[in-house]
């Protein structure tokens, strides 16, 4: 079984429910892994792109691995929320969104049609199901 930890670092709320879809994904994608889930303000994404990816632009999400089975992703409340509209999703869809395009990542999944194709069946799959309740 999967473990999830999840913080938010930031002003804005999230929903309580949100996080029964982040869990359940988390099982989906990588049963039995330590995951930890950080909500984080643009300040602390830019320094984290900055000290772990050399980049100097504020990420929406970022996620590594910090064992053989535990990884921790780390998503920019702001930066996703002002993204979603691109996406034609609202925030709180958006934000599971990069939370399973982080996830895929920690399996070793790069960028690509396969990887888009998966992202949406899997939020598709979590949003429906989370919906019923």
């Amino acid at each position: 079984m999967a473990d999830l930890d999840i913080k938010n670092l930031t002003r804005q709320h999230l929903k309580v429910r949100a996080g029964l879809s982040f869990a359940k994904v988390t099982e989906e994608v990588l049963p039995g892994w330590d995951i930890s889930l950080v909500f984080v303000g643009p300040t602390k994404a830019l320094e984290l792109n900055k000290k772990l990816r050399g980049k100097s632009y504020i990420p929406n999400v970022l996620s590594y691995k910090v064992g053989n089975k535990s990884g921790e992703i780390f998503i920019c409340l702001s930066e996703a929320s002002k993204q979603a509209s691109n996406f034609n999703l609202a925030p709180s869809t958006f934000h599971l969104y990069l939370f399973i395009h982080g996830l895929l990542h920690l399996k070793g999944w790069a960028h690509g049609a396969k990887m888009k194709q998966c992202e949406q069946k899997l939020l598709a799959h979590v949003t429906k199901n989370s919906n019923r309740h």
